[in-house]
């Protein structure tokens, strides 16, 4: 953190308190579980090894399109969100995989391909040096992407956790921030 910024926090009394790799986390109050929940999804089983613990989740929906999908999504994030229309519209089987954040690693979409899931959910989802590789498996393996930006996906996360400092009568306060279009 920039050091007048955090000179400033002091001055005001304010505290800092980053939980954001256990908040990866596979649990209630993770990225992706409170973002699956965000766009109708029901959390299910966990999925994608990340630094000790798993960061995705795949779940149900009743939503039968991908397009119905990234209308909820966009919805919920309150700006557009990118489709990378790379299989069929039809959700199969009313399967979703959702990882917070980032998720384009190639072994979190080969089990995304495993479940026989076409339809994932994240944040980060532009094309570029480090994600074409991802969009390659995606469009070859016929898995529609519908990414929201790292921010605005993992911002349920932070505004659950408000709601649990709030039961343990602590003050808190989620502070909207601006999304980065350019993940998308």
């Amino acid at each position: 953190m920039d050091g007048e910024l955090l000179q400033k926090f002091k001055d005001r009394r304010i505290s800092i308190y980053n939980l954001h790799v256990p908040l990866d986390n596979f649990g209630e109050y993770s990225t992706s579980v409170t973002l699956a929940k965000a766009v109708d999804v029901k959390p299910g089983k966990a999925f994608g090894p990340y630094f000790g613990s798993l960061c995705g989740v795949f779940g149900k929906t009743s939503i039968v399109t991908v397009q119905d999908l990234k209308t909820k999504y966009e919805e919920a994030v309150r700006h557009e969100v990118k489709l990378y229309n790379y299989g069929t519209d039809e959700i199969k089987d009313g399967m979703v995989a959702v990882i917070g954040g980032g998720g384009n690693m190639i072994e979190m979409l080969e089990e995304i391909k495993k479940e026989g899931v076409n339809t994932f959910v994240t944040g980060i989802s532009s094309v570029n040096y480090h994600s074409k590789a991802s969009h390659e498996f995606t469009e070859k393996n016929k898995i529609n992407i519908l990414g929201g930006t790292h921010y605005s996906s993992e911002k349920f996360a932070c505004i659950a956790m408000v709601d649990y400092f709030k039961r343990e009568k602590l003050d808190s306060e989620f502070v909207e921030d601006e999304a980065v279009m350019e993940d998308m």
